[in-house]
Protein backbone atom coordinates (compact mmCIF):
# COMPACT_ATOMS: atom_id res chain seq x y z
CA UNK A 1 0.00 0.00 0.00
CA UNK A 2 1.13 3.56 -0.69
CA UNK A 3 2.15 5.84 2.17
CA UNK A 4 -0.82 7.90 3.34
CA UNK A 5 1.18 10.00 5.81
CA UNK A 6 -0.05 13.58 5.39
CA UNK A 7 2.42 16.21 4.20
CA UNK A 8 1.78 18.03 7.49
CA UNK A 9 0.73 16.43 10.78
CA UNK A 10 -1.71 17.95 13.26
CA UNK A 11 1.05 18.18 15.87
CA UNK A 12 3.23 20.05 13.36
CA UNK A 13 0.33 22.37 12.58
CA UNK A 14 -0.18 23.11 16.29
CA UNK A 15 3.50 23.99 16.65
CA UNK A 16 3.47 26.21 13.57
CA UNK A 17 0.35 28.01 14.80
CA UNK A 18 1.87 28.49 18.26
CA UNK A 19 5.00 30.01 16.71
CA UNK A 20 2.95 32.32 14.50
CA UNK A 21 4.25 30.77 11.29
CA UNK A 22 0.75 29.54 10.34
CA UNK A 23 -2.18 31.90 10.96
CA UNK A 24 -4.76 30.69 8.41
CA UNK A 25 -6.29 27.29 7.61
CA UNK A 26 -8.31 26.67 4.46
CA UNK A 27 -10.92 23.89 4.55
CA UNK A 28 -12.44 23.14 1.15
CA UNK A 29 -14.16 20.42 -0.86
CA UNK A 30 -14.33 19.76 -4.62
CA UNK A 31 -17.59 20.85 -6.23
CA UNK A 32 -19.20 19.39 -9.37
CA UNK A 33 -16.64 21.12 -11.57
CA UNK A 34 -13.74 19.97 -9.37
CA UNK A 35 -13.21 23.49 -8.01
CA UNK A 36 -12.29 23.95 -4.35
CA UNK A 37 -15.06 25.59 -2.33
CA UNK A 38 -14.77 26.34 1.37
CA UNK A 39 -13.64 28.77 4.05
CA UNK A 40 -10.51 30.37 5.45
CA UNK A 41 -10.28 30.08 9.23
CA UNK A 42 -8.18 31.84 11.80
CA UNK A 43 -5.76 29.04 12.66
CA UNK A 44 -6.31 29.07 16.47
CA UNK A 45 -10.09 28.84 15.97
CA UNK A 46 -9.64 25.99 13.49
CA UNK A 47 -7.60 24.00 16.02
CA UNK A 48 -9.96 24.73 18.90
CA UNK A 49 -13.28 24.12 17.15
CA UNK A 50 -13.22 23.06 13.49
CA UNK A 51 -10.56 20.34 13.67
CA UNK A 52 -12.78 18.09 15.76
CA UNK A 53 -16.28 19.20 14.82
CA UNK A 54 -15.96 20.38 11.23
CA UNK A 55 -17.94 23.26 9.81
CA UNK A 56 -20.95 23.88 7.57
CA UNK A 57 -21.48 24.98 4.00
CA UNK A 58 -24.64 25.75 2.04
CA UNK A 59 -25.79 22.69 0.13
CA UNK A 60 -26.46 24.83 -2.95
CA UNK A 61 -22.72 24.47 -3.65
CA UNK A 62 -23.52 21.12 -5.30
CA UNK A 63 -26.62 22.44 -7.05
CA UNK A 64 -25.57 25.49 -9.05
CA UNK A 65 -24.26 26.10 -12.55
CA UNK A 66 -20.69 27.07 -13.42
CA UNK A 67 -21.50 30.74 -12.76
CA UNK A 68 -22.79 29.85 -9.27
CA UNK A 69 -26.40 30.59 -10.20
CA UNK A 70 -29.10 28.59 -8.45
CA UNK A 71 -30.86 26.33 -10.96
CA UNK A 72 -33.77 23.90 -10.93
CA UNK A 73 -33.70 20.14 -11.16
CA UNK A 74 -31.53 19.04 -8.24
CA UNK A 75 -33.08 16.71 -5.68
CA UNK A 76 -30.60 17.47 -2.89
CA UNK A 77 -30.95 21.26 -2.83
CA UNK A 78 -33.63 23.72 -3.94
CA UNK A 79 -35.74 26.70 -2.92
CA UNK A 80 -38.43 24.24 -1.82
CA UNK A 81 -35.94 22.53 0.50
CA UNK A 82 -34.72 25.86 1.86
CA UNK A 83 -31.07 25.63 0.80
CA UNK A 84 -29.81 24.32 4.10
CA UNK A 85 -26.32 23.22 5.11
CA UNK A 86 -24.26 20.12 4.87
CA UNK A 87 -21.37 19.33 7.19
CA UNK A 88 -17.73 19.63 6.09
CA UNK A 89 -15.47 17.17 7.92
CA UNK A 90 -11.68 17.66 7.59
CA UNK A 91 -9.73 14.73 6.15
CA UNK A 92 -6.52 14.92 8.18
CA UNK A 93 -4.59 12.90 5.59
CA UNK A 94 -4.80 15.93 3.28
CA UNK A 95 -3.29 18.49 5.69
CA UNK A 96 -0.53 20.49 4.00
CA UNK A 97 1.02 23.93 3.70
CA UNK A 98 0.25 26.23 0.77
CA UNK A 99 3.58 28.01 0.14
CA UNK A 100 2.02 30.46 -2.33
CA UNK A 101 -0.35 31.72 0.40
CA UNK A 102 1.76 33.07 3.25
CA UNK A 103 1.07 31.55 6.66
CA UNK A 104 -1.55 29.14 5.29
CA UNK A 105 -2.37 25.47 5.73
CA UNK A 106 -5.02 23.51 3.85
CA UNK A 107 -7.26 20.46 4.18
CA UNK A 108 -9.82 18.75 1.97
CA UNK A 109 -13.25 18.11 3.49
CA UNK A 110 -15.66 15.22 3.08
CA UNK A 111 -19.35 16.16 3.02
CA UNK A 112 -22.12 14.68 5.14
CA UNK A 113 -25.69 15.53 5.99
CA UNK A 114 -26.51 16.61 9.52
CA UNK A 115 -27.55 13.07 10.45
CA UNK A 116 -24.09 11.84 9.53
CA UNK A 117 -25.04 10.17 6.25
CA UNK A 118 -22.76 10.89 3.28
CA UNK A 119 -23.67 13.32 0.51
CA UNK A 120 -23.94 10.66 -2.17
CA UNK A 121 -23.59 12.98 -5.18
CA UNK A 122 -20.48 14.77 -3.86
CA UNK A 123 -17.57 14.04 -6.24
CA UNK A 124 -15.19 12.90 -3.51
CA UNK A 125 -17.84 10.61 -2.04
CA UNK A 126 -18.57 9.13 -5.48
CA UNK A 127 -14.89 8.25 -5.87
CA UNK A 128 -14.69 6.83 -2.35
CA UNK A 129 -17.64 4.56 -3.20
CA UNK A 130 -15.97 3.19 -6.33
CA UNK A 131 -12.66 2.67 -4.53
CA UNK A 132 -14.48 0.74 -1.81
CA UNK A 133 -16.00 -1.49 -4.49
CA UNK A 134 -12.53 -2.01 -5.94
CA UNK A 135 -11.14 -2.85 -2.49
CA UNK A 136 -13.79 -5.57 -2.26
CA UNK A 137 -11.89 -7.30 -5.07
CA UNK A 138 -8.61 -6.85 -3.21
CA UNK A 139 -7.30 -4.04 -5.42
CA UNK A 140 -6.21 -0.43 -5.03
CA UNK A 141 -6.08 2.06 -7.90
CA UNK A 142 -3.05 4.25 -8.55
CA UNK A 143 -3.33 7.16 -10.92
CA UNK A 144 -1.61 10.18 -12.40
CA UNK A 145 -3.26 13.12 -14.17
CA UNK A 146 -1.36 15.04 -16.85
CA UNK A 147 -2.77 18.56 -16.92
CA UNK A 148 -1.96 21.01 -19.70
CA UNK A 149 -2.52 24.76 -19.50
CA UNK A 150 -1.99 27.82 -21.67
CA UNK A 151 -0.08 30.69 -20.06
CA UNK A 152 -0.75 34.34 -20.94
CA UNK A 153 1.11 37.56 -20.16
CA UNK A 154 -2.22 39.25 -19.37
CA UNK A 155 -3.65 39.24 -15.86
CA UNK A 156 -6.94 37.47 -15.16
CA UNK A 157 -8.61 40.88 -14.82
CA UNK A 158 -7.20 42.10 -18.13
CA UNK A 159 -8.35 38.89 -19.80
CA UNK A 160 -11.85 39.38 -18.39
CA UNK A 161 -12.02 43.01 -19.51
CA UNK A 162 -10.85 42.00 -23.01
CA UNK A 163 -13.57 39.39 -23.27
CA UNK A 164 -10.76 36.79 -23.50
CA UNK A 165 -9.90 38.04 -27.00
CA UNK A 166 -6.53 39.31 -28.19
CA UNK A 167 -4.60 37.86 -25.27
CA UNK A 168 -0.82 37.55 -25.47
CA UNK A 169 0.41 33.96 -25.02
CA UNK A 170 3.66 33.49 -23.12
CA UNK A 171 5.21 32.07 -26.31
CA UNK A 172 4.49 33.00 -29.90
CA UNK A 173 5.05 29.55 -31.44
CA UNK A 174 4.91 25.79 -30.85
CA UNK A 175 7.24 24.97 -27.91
CA UNK A 176 6.57 21.22 -27.70
CA UNK A 177 9.60 19.83 -25.80
CA UNK A 178 11.48 23.10 -26.44
CA UNK A 179 13.93 23.90 -23.64
CA UNK A 180 14.37 27.40 -25.08
CA UNK A 181 10.62 27.98 -25.14
CA UNK A 182 9.98 26.85 -21.58
CA UNK A 183 13.06 28.79 -20.46
CA UNK A 184 11.22 32.00 -21.35
CA UNK A 185 8.64 31.14 -18.69
CA UNK A 186 10.96 29.42 -16.22
CA UNK A 187 10.60 31.96 -13.38
CA UNK A 188 6.86 31.27 -13.19
CA UNK A 189 7.12 27.55 -13.97
CA UNK A 190 9.85 27.19 -11.33
CA UNK A 191 7.66 28.83 -8.72
CA UNK A 192 4.83 26.43 -9.51
CA UNK A 193 7.11 23.38 -9.36
CA UNK A 194 8.88 24.35 -6.15
CA UNK A 195 5.80 25.53 -4.30
CA UNK A 196 3.84 22.44 -5.26
CA UNK A 197 6.70 20.41 -3.80
CA UNK A 198 6.35 22.52 -0.67
CA UNK A 199 2.68 21.53 -0.57
CA UNK A 200 3.63 17.85 -0.55
CA UNK A 201 3.28 17.02 -4.25
CA UNK A 202 6.08 15.08 -5.97
CA UNK A 203 7.00 17.01 -9.10
CA UNK A 204 8.41 15.07 -12.05
CA UNK A 205 8.95 17.55 -14.88
CA UNK A 206 7.70 20.41 -17.01
CA UNK A 207 7.56 20.50 -20.79
CA UNK A 208 6.29 22.79 -23.48
CA UNK A 209 3.31 21.82 -25.63
CA UNK A 210 1.99 22.65 -29.10
CA UNK A 211 -0.25 25.68 -28.61
CA UNK A 212 1.61 28.96 -28.06
CA UNK A 213 2.11 29.43 -24.32
CA UNK A 214 1.04 25.85 -23.57
CA UNK A 215 2.82 23.81 -20.88
CA UNK A 216 2.43 20.63 -18.87
CA UNK A 217 3.77 20.03 -15.38
CA UNK A 218 3.81 16.35 -14.39
CA UNK A 219 3.51 14.85 -10.91
CA UNK A 220 4.25 11.34 -9.66
CA UNK A 221 1.39 8.86 -9.47
CA UNK A 222 -0.29 8.09 -6.15
CA UNK A 223 -3.40 6.36 -4.84
CA UNK A 224 -6.39 7.56 -6.83
CA UNK A 225 -7.96 9.69 -4.09
CA UNK A 226 -4.60 11.28 -3.22
CA UNK A 227 -4.00 12.08 -6.90
CA UNK A 228 -7.37 13.81 -7.17
CA UNK A 229 -6.77 15.89 -4.05
CA UNK A 230 -3.34 16.90 -5.34
CA UNK A 231 -4.84 17.69 -8.76
CA UNK A 232 -7.32 20.10 -7.15
CA UNK A 233 -4.60 21.75 -5.05
CA UNK A 234 -2.31 22.13 -8.08
CA UNK A 235 -4.99 23.53 -10.36
CA UNK A 236 -6.03 26.16 -7.83
CA UNK A 237 -2.47 26.94 -6.78
CA UNK A 238 -1.17 27.35 -10.33
CA UNK A 239 -3.83 29.96 -11.02
CA UNK A 240 -3.05 31.78 -7.77
CA UNK A 241 0.70 31.80 -8.48
CA UNK A 242 0.11 33.06 -12.02
CA UNK A 243 -2.08 35.86 -10.66
CA UNK A 244 0.64 36.84 -8.18
CA UNK A 245 3.08 37.08 -11.09
CA UNK A 246 0.79 39.34 -13.14
CA UNK A 247 -0.08 36.55 -15.56
CA UNK A 248 -3.00 34.21 -16.18
CA UNK A 249 -3.47 30.66 -17.36
CA UNK A 250 -6.34 28.49 -18.48
CA UNK A 251 -7.02 24.76 -18.24
CA UNK A 252 -10.12 24.96 -20.43
CA UNK A 253 -10.33 22.07 -22.87
CA UNK A 254 -10.28 24.12 -26.08
CA UNK A 255 -9.24 27.77 -25.78
CA UNK A 256 -8.93 28.31 -29.53
CA UNK A 257 -8.87 26.40 -32.81
CA UNK A 258 -5.39 25.05 -32.14
CA UNK A 259 -4.45 22.18 -29.81
CA UNK A 260 -6.61 21.94 -26.71
CA UNK A 261 -5.61 21.30 -23.11
CA UNK A 262 -5.70 17.60 -22.32
CA UNK A 263 -5.67 15.79 -18.99
CA UNK A 264 -4.60 12.26 -19.84
CA UNK A 265 -5.18 9.94 -16.90
CA UNK A 266 -2.93 6.93 -16.21
CA UNK A 267 -4.28 4.13 -14.03
CA UNK A 268 -2.85 0.90 -12.65
CA UNK A 269 -3.98 -1.64 -10.05
CA UNK A 270 -2.14 -3.15 -7.10
CA UNK A 271 -3.06 -6.00 -4.80
CA UNK A 272 -3.07 -5.92 -1.00
CA UNK A 273 0.71 -6.53 -0.95
CA UNK A 274 1.37 -3.57 -3.24
CA UNK A 275 2.18 -5.69 -6.28
CA UNK A 276 0.92 -4.87 -9.78
CA UNK A 277 -1.99 -7.03 -10.91
CA UNK A 278 -1.99 -5.73 -14.49
CA UNK A 279 1.18 -7.46 -15.62
CA UNK A 280 0.89 -11.15 -16.50
CA UNK A 281 1.63 -13.95 -18.90
CA UNK A 282 -1.08 -13.09 -21.42
CA UNK A 283 -0.76 -11.32 -24.78
CA UNK A 284 1.22 -8.10 -24.51
CA UNK A 285 2.34 -9.04 -21.02
CA UNK A 286 -1.13 -8.37 -19.63
CA UNK A 287 -2.88 -10.32 -16.90
CA UNK A 288 -6.46 -11.53 -17.22
CA UNK A 289 -7.41 -8.82 -14.70
CA UNK A 290 -6.01 -6.11 -16.94
CA UNK A 291 -7.64 -7.50 -20.06
CA UNK A 292 -11.05 -7.55 -18.35
CA UNK A 293 -10.43 -4.12 -16.80
CA UNK A 294 -9.46 -2.62 -20.16
CA UNK A 295 -12.39 -4.28 -21.90
CA UNK A 296 -14.63 -2.60 -19.34
CA UNK A 297 -13.14 0.77 -20.26
CA UNK A 298 -14.13 0.26 -23.89
CA UNK A 299 -17.60 -1.03 -23.00
CA UNK A 300 -18.38 1.98 -20.80
CA UNK A 301 -16.43 4.70 -22.61
CA UNK A 302 -19.42 6.29 -24.33
CA UNK A 303 -21.65 5.74 -21.28
CA UNK A 304 -19.19 7.55 -19.01
CA UNK A 305 -18.09 10.29 -21.43
CA UNK A 306 -20.00 12.81 -19.33
CA UNK A 307 -17.55 12.10 -16.49
CA UNK A 308 -14.53 12.56 -18.77
CA UNK A 309 -15.81 15.52 -20.80
CA UNK A 310 -18.26 17.43 -18.56
CA UNK A 311 -18.64 20.75 -20.38
CA UNK A 312 -19.88 22.17 -23.69
CA UNK A 313 -16.33 23.17 -24.58
CA UNK A 314 -14.93 19.70 -23.77
CA UNK A 315 -16.21 18.24 -27.03
CA UNK A 316 -14.40 20.77 -29.21
CA UNK A 317 -11.16 18.81 -28.53
CA UNK A 318 -12.32 15.64 -30.26
CA UNK A 319 -11.04 16.34 -33.77
CA UNK A 320 -9.29 13.90 -36.18
CA UNK A 321 -5.52 14.21 -36.18
CA UNK A 322 -5.52 16.41 -33.08
CA UNK A 323 -4.03 13.91 -30.58
CA UNK A 324 -7.43 14.08 -28.85
CA UNK A 325 -9.35 10.84 -29.44
CA UNK A 326 -12.43 10.27 -31.55
CA UNK A 327 -12.45 6.44 -31.64
CA UNK A 328 -13.48 3.96 -28.95
CA UNK A 329 -10.32 1.92 -29.45
CA UNK A 330 -7.23 0.77 -27.60
CA UNK A 331 -3.64 0.16 -28.67
CA UNK A 332 -0.11 -0.29 -27.38
CA UNK A 333 1.55 3.13 -27.20
CA UNK A 334 -0.86 4.39 -29.86
CA UNK A 335 -1.81 8.03 -29.34
CA UNK A 336 -4.60 7.88 -31.92
CA UNK A 337 -6.66 5.68 -29.57
CA UNK A 338 -8.85 6.71 -26.67
CA UNK A 339 -7.08 4.09 -24.52
CA UNK A 340 -3.31 3.73 -24.74
CA UNK A 341 -1.47 0.87 -23.03
CA UNK A 342 2.03 1.81 -21.86
CA UNK A 343 4.79 0.47 -19.63
CA UNK A 344 5.81 -3.09 -18.98
CA UNK A 345 6.09 -5.41 -16.02
CA UNK A 346 5.22 -3.61 -12.76
CA UNK A 347 4.76 -0.30 -14.61
CA UNK A 348 2.16 -1.68 -17.05
CA UNK A 349 -0.87 0.59 -17.11
CA UNK A 350 -3.32 2.30 -19.43
CA UNK A 351 -3.97 5.91 -20.27
CA UNK A 352 -7.41 7.36 -20.94
CA UNK A 353 -6.94 10.22 -23.41
CA UNK A 354 -10.50 11.59 -23.39
CA UNK A 355 -10.35 14.06 -20.48
CA UNK A 356 -9.40 17.68 -21.06
CA UNK A 357 -7.94 20.17 -18.61
CA UNK A 358 -11.49 21.07 -17.53
CA UNK A 359 -12.18 17.59 -16.12
CA UNK A 360 -13.26 16.94 -12.55
CA UNK A 361 -10.64 14.31 -11.58
CA UNK A 362 -12.82 12.73 -8.89
CA UNK A 363 -15.59 11.99 -11.40
CA UNK A 364 -13.17 10.84 -14.10
CA UNK A 365 -11.36 8.41 -11.80
CA UNK A 366 -14.74 7.19 -10.55
CA UNK A 367 -15.62 6.43 -14.14
CA UNK A 368 -12.36 4.60 -14.83
CA UNK A 369 -12.73 2.42 -11.75
CA UNK A 370 -16.42 1.71 -12.35
CA UNK A 371 -15.76 0.82 -15.99
CA UNK A 372 -12.94 -1.51 -15.00
CA UNK A 373 -15.11 -3.23 -12.41
CA UNK A 374 -17.80 -3.68 -15.05
CA UNK A 375 -15.22 -5.51 -17.14
CA UNK A 376 -13.92 -7.64 -14.27
CA UNK A 377 -17.31 -8.59 -12.84
CA UNK A 378 -18.64 -9.55 -16.27
CA UNK A 379 -15.34 -11.07 -17.46
CA UNK A 380 -15.49 -9.03 -20.65
CA UNK A 381 -13.17 -10.03 -23.45
CA UNK A 382 -10.76 -7.46 -24.84
CA UNK A 383 -11.10 -6.90 -28.59
CA UNK A 384 -8.13 -6.74 -30.92
CA UNK A 385 -5.83 -3.77 -30.50
CA UNK A 386 -5.68 -0.94 -33.02
CA UNK A 387 -2.28 -1.02 -34.71
CA UNK A 388 -2.85 1.84 -37.15
CA UNK A 389 -4.64 5.17 -37.28
CA UNK A 390 -7.71 4.93 -35.06
CA UNK A 391 -9.05 8.19 -36.51
CA UNK A 392 -9.70 6.44 -39.83
CA UNK A 393 -10.58 3.01 -38.43
CA UNK A 394 -13.99 1.39 -38.18
CA UNK A 395 -14.68 2.12 -34.53
CA UNK A 396 -17.52 3.57 -32.50
CA UNK A 397 -17.17 7.34 -32.10
CA UNK A 398 -16.93 9.14 -28.79
CA UNK A 399 -19.89 11.50 -28.21
CA UNK A 400 -19.60 14.72 -30.16
CA UNK A 401 -21.53 16.99 -27.79
CA UNK A 402 -22.48 17.38 -24.15
CA UNK A 403 -26.10 16.83 -25.16
CA UNK A 404 -25.28 13.43 -26.67
CA UNK A 405 -23.09 12.41 -23.73
CA UNK A 406 -25.81 13.32 -21.22
CA UNK A 407 -28.45 11.33 -23.09
CA UNK A 408 -26.19 8.26 -23.17
CA UNK A 409 -25.34 8.70 -19.47
CA UNK A 410 -28.95 9.00 -18.34
CA UNK A 411 -30.00 5.94 -20.34
CA UNK A 412 -27.02 3.80 -19.36
CA UNK A 413 -27.69 0.65 -17.34
CA UNK A 414 -23.94 0.49 -16.66
CA UNK A 415 -24.02 3.94 -15.06
CA UNK A 416 -27.07 3.19 -12.96
CA UNK A 417 -25.64 -0.13 -11.75
CA UNK A 418 -22.33 1.50 -10.80
CA UNK A 419 -23.44 4.85 -9.37
CA UNK A 420 -27.14 4.61 -8.56
CA UNK A 421 -30.11 6.65 -9.70
CA UNK A 422 -29.35 9.69 -7.52
CA UNK A 423 -25.88 10.26 -8.98
CA UNK A 424 -27.05 9.62 -12.54
CA UNK A 425 -29.89 12.13 -12.13
CA UNK A 426 -27.68 14.72 -10.42
CA UNK A 427 -25.02 14.86 -13.12
CA UNK A 428 -27.52 14.45 -15.92
CA UNK A 429 -29.17 17.61 -14.62
CA UNK A 430 -25.79 19.35 -14.48
CA UNK A 431 -25.36 18.66 -18.19
CA UNK A 432 -28.90 19.76 -19.09
CA UNK A 433 -28.37 23.05 -17.26
CA UNK A 434 -25.23 23.77 -19.29
CA UNK A 435 -26.84 22.74 -22.59
CA UNK A 436 -29.85 24.96 -21.92
CA UNK A 437 -27.61 27.94 -21.10
CA UNK A 438 -25.53 27.42 -24.23
CA UNK A 439 -28.60 27.00 -26.44
CA UNK A 440 -29.81 30.41 -25.23
CA UNK A 441 -26.49 32.18 -25.83
CA UNK A 442 -25.63 34.20 -28.93
CA UNK A 443 -21.98 33.54 -29.77
CA UNK A 444 -19.32 35.66 -31.46
CA UNK A 445 -19.32 33.13 -34.30
CA UNK A 446 -23.02 33.82 -34.98
CA UNK A 447 -22.52 37.57 -34.87
CA UNK A 448 -19.60 37.48 -37.31
CA UNK A 449 -21.48 35.31 -39.80
CA UNK A 450 -24.92 36.86 -39.48
CA UNK A 451 -24.84 40.54 -38.45
CA UNK A 452 -24.44 41.93 -41.97
CA UNK A 453 -24.72 38.97 -44.31
CA UNK A 454 -28.00 37.41 -43.23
Amino acid sequence: MADRTPPLSVDELRALVASGEIDTVVLAFPDMQGRLQGKRFAAPFFLEDVLEHGTEGCNYLLAVDTEMNTVDGYEMSSWERGYGDFAMHPDLTTLRRLPWNEGTAFLVADLAWNDGSPVVAAPRQILRGQLERLAGHGFTAHAATELEFILFKDTFEQAWDAGYRGLTPANQYNIDYSVLGTGRNEPLLRRIRNEMAGAGLTVESVKGECNPGQNEIGFKYAEALVTCDQHAVYKTGAKEIAAQEGASLTFMAKFNEREGNSCHIHLSLQDERGHSVMAGEGPGGMSAVMRHFLAGQLAALRDFSLLYAPNINSYKRFQPGSFAPTAVAWGYDNRTCALRVVGHGPSLRFENRLPGGDVNPYLALSGLVAAGLHGIENELELPEECTGNAYTGDYAHVPTSLREAAEIWENSPIARAAFGDEVVAHYGNMARVEVKAFDAAVTDWELRRSFERH
